[in-house]
């Protein structure tokens, strides 16, 4: 009865082709009362701004705070000898995954079941809401297939009304029934990211050491709330207000509400990136405020090295632990690669012959793989976030597995095969992964949050320990010893101090015939487990970006990009590192290129590529890469997760570097995207 944004769903139209679908869709009329829309968080949650939602007097949804309290953060900042405040507006994105969300609903008449195939990054999640609290289905008459798809970056973790309708279509007309969204679709109706209004401020003291961070943070949610809408701005954002600085009073608050926009959720980083950026942004402007090195004002109240086992993980401000990190060494290590003393004499040198070049600074960390699942629950959230793994080796010792996590283009068959073959010791040919399907793998959360390797890699773990733990009571049979005698490596199970050994595949074939086999075992060699983490995996890093501006028309040009980031163990480094890349220009592209635009009336302006700008490969640099390890204490990998870690320290170097650049004209921010326009603009107002 009521469109609350453009590309809300009123009607559906089946056909047998795509052009007679359209031809019929346009035979459709509706008739509309035409109601005053608003789209800006600022003007929703005024008096008197027009009403989305009756629940929702004044189009306000929540007000959520955590930290050391008002009062005292307060009473800090009135005590500080210097105090940076910044407005800051984190824009809108659109998540523009290479290939569109698509679905198929195929209903089975004879079994009455339902097979839904859909784009998604978590099919048994969407199983399970479809199920519960859309149409109404018993799990067991449902599965969901999730096929490897071309990118998610978060706009795929989501319920969306097109998979329950392909579902309940198919069995009205019993046919098998395809939607896929054009890219203009997918612009207008996907969930978008960030869209955040922020004030910020932050204390230091006499020495130059943080006192004290203030944050006041309004987050336009859209038009609905979607499946994660009321986390990201909250616990994914707040949490990590601490950044990597033992800062001793924090305290963030957040006002949500609802406008007549897309529905905002998860953007790859969700709630890190935004945090990240209001963090670094407030350090760069104190130290140029301060007239001091940014650098050395960060060395100056960063958290001191701990490993989370000699050394305790690092209590926050804001509720989490960290698990461990050495936030110097990735930044010593950065401008060591960086040559950061001779690109300050390049700077200063340039701008003695008209050029305007700048430095800019980032550190971050993140948090991924949320967890345990007790007290998320104790928090609001309303699924475990465990991982699940099952095993089953072949009768020739070959191996399948089973994942609850899933795979859109991070490369988690190569990664998961790799665990697998290395701790069995055998062949990576021999492994196949199997994941995204309801009706093979066992329930799973799906993979988001940079969550796949430490949740879902720790549960593959924990699957290949029982099964060594039963295969060597196969072997201390076969080789009449105790099993406590064997010790395993190269595929093999060897009796301590002898020769005497008997293969990985000797085993899985015996598992199966069960001829010469222990009393009282089971036959079979196929083990499931489900890996609940004790705490977050917190990967952190520190990234650099040099930039020119063009004096006359207020171009950006990214010179060199340099990174030093800590994820852990390592397991395939090619794979990290085109994580990190990714990532980067993903960043980069929020920094330099894009952002949503809504005019008044709730029309997207930005629908299309020729009106949103994405990142090219001519608009980056050559990355320049590097890494620390400091393993995670808490999971049998060590690994804390990398697919997010670009994109969210990459933002704010890029905006610092342009801000350095634009020194000497008093520019001390700028909204993003920093388009010329804007640059060259803001150039012009401090002449």
């Amino acid at each position: 009865g009521k469109v609350r944004y453009v590309g809300d769903a009123v009607a559906v139209v089946i056909a047998e082709t795509q052009a007679q679908a359209k031809d019929a869709a346009s035979l459709v009329n509706l008739e509309y009362e035409e109601l005053p829309a608003v789209v800006d968080i600022d003007e929703a949650l005024k008096e008197g701004a027009p009403q989305l939602h009756d629940e929702a007097p004044n189009n306000y949804i929540f007000e959520w705070e955590l930290g050391s309290g008002l009062d005292a953060v307060d009473a800090a900042l009135k005590s500080a000898s210097h105090v940076t405040s910044l407005e800051i507006v984190n824009q809108r994105m659109v998540t523009n995954a290479i290939e569109p969300r698509s679905a198929i609903g195929d209903y089975d008449d004879a079994r009455d079941y339902y097979t839904l195939y859909t784009s998604t990054q978590n099919p048994h999640v969407i199983r399970l809401l479809m199920c519960a609290f859309v149409l109404g289905l018993p799990e067991q008459k449902v599965r969901v297939i999730g096929p490897d798809v071309g990118g998610g970056f978060g706009s795929k973790i989501f319920h969306y009304i097109e998979e329950a309708l392909m579902v309940w279509v198919s069995k009205q007309i019993n046919r098998p029934v395809k939607w896929t969204a054009e890219r203009t679709e997918g612009f207008t109706c996907d969930a978008q990211g960030r869209d955040h209004k922020t004030k910020g401020q932050m204390g230091f003291d006499s020495d130059g050491k943080m006192v004290a961070l203030k944050v006041q943070t309004k987050a336009n949610l859209g038009a609905y709330l979607s499946t994660l809408s009321t986390l990201i701005p909250t616990y994914l954002y707040g949490t990590l207000m601490q950044g990597l600085y033992s800062t001793p009073a924090v305290h963030v608050t957040v006002d949500a509400g609802v406008t007549n926009t897309a529905p905002v959720d998860a953007l790859r980083g969700a709630g890190r990136p935004e945090v990240t950026y209001v963090i670094e942004r407030l350090v760069d402007t104190a130290a140029a405020e301060m007239g001091v090195d940014p650098a050395e004002l960060r060395f100056k109240n960063f958290i001191p090295p701990f490993d989370g086992v000699k050394q305790e993980g690092y209590q926050t401000q804001v509720a989490l632990q960290y698990d461990s990190g050495n936030y110097e060494g990735v930044l010593k290590k950065m401008l060591k690669n960086a040559n950061y003393e001779k690109l300050k004499k390049e700077r200063d040198a340039a701008r003695t012959s008209g050029k305007l070049m700048g430095i800019g600074f980032s550190t971050y960390i993140e948090a991924c793989g949320a967890a345990p699942s007790a007290v998320v629950g104790s928090l609001g959230a309303r699924a475990g976030l465990y991982e699940a793994a099952n095993i089953r080796i072949e009768p020739t010792g070959s191996v399948t597995c089973f994942t609850g996590s899933h795979s859109h283009g991070q490369g988690h068959a190569t990664t998961f095969a790799q665990i697998i073959a290395d701790n069995l010791g055998i062949p990576l040919e021999n492994v196949e992964i199997v994941h995204g399907d309801t009706g093979k793998v066992p329930f799973g959360m799906g993979t988001y949050g940079s969550r796949s390797l430490a949740v879902g890699g720790s549960a593959i773990v924990k699957s290949i320990e029982k099964i060594k733990e039963k295969g060597a009571k196969i072997a201390a049979h076969l080789l009449e010893a105790s099993a406590e005698d064997l010790e395993y490596a190269d595929a093999k199970w060897t009796v301590k101090g002898t020769d005497k050994s008997v293969a990985f595949g000797d085993v899985a074939l015996q598992a199966y015939l069960a001829h010469n086999y222990p009393e009282g075992l089971e036959p079979g060699l196929n083990e499931t487990s489900y890996y609940d983490p004790a705490n977050f995996t917190y990967p952190f890093g520190a990234h650099m970006a040099v930039v020119e501006v063009d004096p006359d028309t207020g171009k950006v040009d990214l010179k060199r990009f340099i990174t030093c980031d800590d994820v852990g163990n390592v397991i395939n480094p090619m794979i990290v590192e085109g994580q990190i890349q990714g990532g980067l220009a993903h960043g980069i592209g929020q920094a330099l290129l894009e952002g949503d635009v809504y005019d008044e009336n709730g029309q997207l302006n930005t629908a299309s590529f020729l009106d949103y700008a994405m990142p090219r490969a001519d608009d980056l640099p050559a990355f320049e890469i590097d890494h620390t390890v400091t393993p995670c204490p808490h999971n049998p990998l060590g690994v804390k997760g990398v697919g997010e870690t670009g994109t969210i320290g990459s933002t704010p170097a890029v905006v610092n570097a342009v801000i350095d650049a634009l020194s000497d004209y008093g520019v001390k921010d700028l909204q993003m995207p920093l388009l010329p326009q804007r640059v060259w603009a803001a150039m012009q107002k401090s002449n």
